[in-house]
């Protein structure tokens, strides 16, 4: 059997014996599949695997097995490739069957020639998506995912560990499989030759031979492109201008990549977060090939259906946007390193891990509580209601109303303290995936909120507010002055409004608007009431105000442990993937309870009322670790929504604002 350095830095040669000996039966994908499936099934096997999200890509080797957790930002068009293709010896006339499948080039000896009209030849088709790192992933989330990798390096004390070694070279040295020149060229230097190909074809073409299987320096290197596509449309020669990676977020750093799906695509769908193994591409032909077709030199103008722009976008330099063909794929549950990846599965050790902490919930709850009630200066009951909704989640939807967003508006915040700010630092410091969103007049009118598509370059234009599912949305109203919303201004507060409310966002497609349905948790802070909807409003009551905020609440983080700080970090993670229920007996009791609270205060409790009281019974249960709610926590709930109003009344009447 191979053994762990082939699968890993040969993923390829694994699928070249697979393809030999069931050719020609068409099962030979499905047990390429089965191997590779298996092969991550062993103890922590996917630990082993390079990750696009730890390692630069030009410290991996080509052509090896990696990982990469993503969100599909974009979808592009199917693409046509030679799955099964057959070559002829020019000297003895052999034929040879190759697959080309995991290949963006199809490959050849030197001395054979692809035959096109061979009858053996199969056209299969792939789904290419646009994948970037998760927006807003918190960093202890890339630390934690990567010491976890480095403990398991470290960690094997059996005769595996030389394999492992072996097969983990490409994450602690550069690949020796690249040519001399691409050694004795810096990184930046290596992303210039890609942005401007002009550069690296005089480069390639300074090459003039090539020894035995060594292609990389060939002029005419002896293989084709497998994506059967049109001709494009010819470009100046002229070096193009820095590529766009169209990152949601500002100041987003990692990898964004073209991954290329041969099975279930139709499962996936544009800001699914995934999880991808497969076959890493970086090939220095895929810059020349696609330079020459944008030179038009070979292709008639007449036959060219692609603008310019658009093989800009999708061919794009391989170093810079390099390519993953994917042998395995799964969907997220969450990005959490500190929980079992699926929770979902009836897996001993995963049963035992969720057992295990909800039989310590209490303390850990107690702890989070004390936590956010310093970092709410001292002000309990915003901290109980900041815990709900931390672990607050769309868990359903009825016609077009989603279930269980439970956005708070945090007002009564300092308004010149930079209190938000160092709040988000905080909450940052809890969830996986978060953003903080600065609301003045400027980056309304400013801002690109609503991703859009632009069919020039035929590609989905990122917006601020394309995140994946549970990720923590912080708007600071605080810094808001008074001026004019323009009209992009006002779409994109309306896009804010329709996020809060209707958990959707409507992409802009120019002549028509598509819903994007989303999972966000929204915070507001702001000095009044917010100008935002949201589910509930509390209004904070500092107890404590220290001389020097940026101090005290750093101080809050240096006081925690890491370990309690993971047990945070697991609490709000884990709950927001509990089942809930009511039971009929419960049920009953909360209804005759409600019509009773009709009676006593007809005018002031309304069926909304009832409504969010539910919810926040319903996350106060959970916060408890439990699933079905009780009388107790029914109880605690209506406690705490009177607490609640009583303090928004209270401050109605102190300085006469709306409610």
């Amino acid at each position: 059997m191979p053994c762990v350095g082939d699968w890993l830095n040969s993923p390829l040669s694994i699928v070249q014996g697979i393809f030999a000996q069931n050719v020609p039966n068409s099962d030979w994908e499905k047990k390429v599949t089965e191997y590779f499936k298996e092969k991550l099934k062993e103890n922590n096997a996917t630990n082993w695997v390079p990750s696009l999200n730890d390692v630069p890509v030009h410290y991996l080797k080509p052509n090896s097995l990696v990982k990469f957790r993503c969100m599909v930002q974009d979808m592009f068009d199917p693409e046509f490739y030679m799955g099964v293709y057959e070559t002829v010896d020019s000297n003895t006339n052999a034929r040879v069957l190759h697959f080309g499948k995991y290949r963006d080039v199809a490959e050849c000896g030197p001395q054979q020639e692809i035959d096109l009209n061979s009858s053996q030849t199969v056209t299969s088709e792939r789904q290419t998506f646009y994948c970037v790192p998760v927006p807003g992933e918190s960093a202890w989330v890339k630390e934690i995912s990567f010491l976890t990798e480095l403990v398991l390096f470290f960690g094997f004390l059996n005769p595996r560990l030389h394999a492992y070694i072996s097969a983990s070279q490409a994450r602690v040295s550069p690949s020796t499989s690249y040519t001399p020149s691409r050694h004795k060229r810096s990184y930046e230097e290596d992303e210039d030759m890609d942005l401007h190909p002009c550069k690296q074809k005089e480069q390639h073409m300074g090459n003039s031979c090539c020894s035995g299987g060594d292609i990389h320096g060939c002029v005419e290197p002896k293989r084709l492109e497998t994506e059967a596509s049109a001709g494009h449309h010819v470009i100046s020669p002229n070096c193009s201008p820095p590529l766009d990676l169209n990152f949601p977020l500002p100041g987003e750093k990692g990898p964004a990549c073209l991954v290329k799906v041969y099975e279930s695509w139709e499962s996936f769908k544009v800001n699914d977060v995934l999880e991808v193994f497969g076959v890493l591409s970086v090939d220095p032909v895929l810059s020349i090939v696609n330079s020459e077709e944008r030179d038009g030199s070979a292709l008639d103008p007449m036959e060219c259906m692609d603008t310019a722009e658009e093989q800009r976008v999708h061919s794009p330099p391989a170093s810079l946007v390099p390519r993953i063909h994917v042998i395995l794929a799964q969907k997220l549950q969450h990005i959490n390193p500190l929980l079992p990846a699926c929770l979902n599965e009836e897996e001993s050790k995963t049963c035992e891990f969720v057992s295990n902490f909800m039989s310590e919930l209490s303390p850990v709850r107690a702890e989070l509580l004390g936590f956010l009630t310093h970092a709410l200066l001292g002000d309990s009951l915003a901290a109980e209601y900041l815990i709900l909704h931390l672990i607050s989640t769309v868990y359903a939807r009825r016609d077009v109303l989603p279930l269980g967003k439970f956005t708070v508006n945090l007002s009564g915040c300092p308004r010149n303290s930079a209190f938000t700010e160092h709040l988000y630092r905080l909450i940052q410091q809890l969830v996986p995936a978060s953003y903080h969103l600065r609301m003045s007049i400027e980056s309304m009118n400013h801002s690109r909120f609503i991703p859009h598509k632009d069919y020039t370059a035929n590609r989905l234009v990122s917006g601020l507010l394309q995140l994946a599912s549970n990720t923590s949305l912080v708007i600071d109203e605080t810094q808001l002055e008074q001026g004019q919303l323009d009209t992009a201004g006002v779409h994109n507060v309306t896009a804010l409004g329709n996020l809060i409310t209707w958990q959707k966002v409507d992409y802009d497609f120019n002549y028509h608007r598509m819903e994007f349905p989303c999972n966000i948790n929204v915070l507001i802070t702001s000095e009044g009431r917010s100008l935002l909807p949201s589910d509930c409003q509390i209004h904070l009551q500092p107890q404590i105000i220290p001389p020097n905020m940026e101090e005290y609440m750093s101080s809050l983080l240096t006081a925690v442990l890491p370990s309690v700080l993971n047990k945070f970090r697991i609490y709000l993670s884990l709950l927001r993937l509990l089942d809930y229920s009511i039971s009929d007996e419960v049920t009953k009791a909360v209804e005759e309870d409600f019509v009773e609270m009709r009676k006593n205060d007809p005018e002031s409790v309304t069926a909304d009322d009832l409504h969010k009281m539910l919810l926040v019974a319903r996350f106060l249960s959970l916060s408890a670790g439990q699933t079905t709610l009780s009388r107790e926590r029914w109880l605690r709930a209506k406690q705490l929504e009177a607490l609640r109003k009583a303090r928004l009344q209270q401050q109605k009447c102190v300085n006469g604002n709306e409610l």
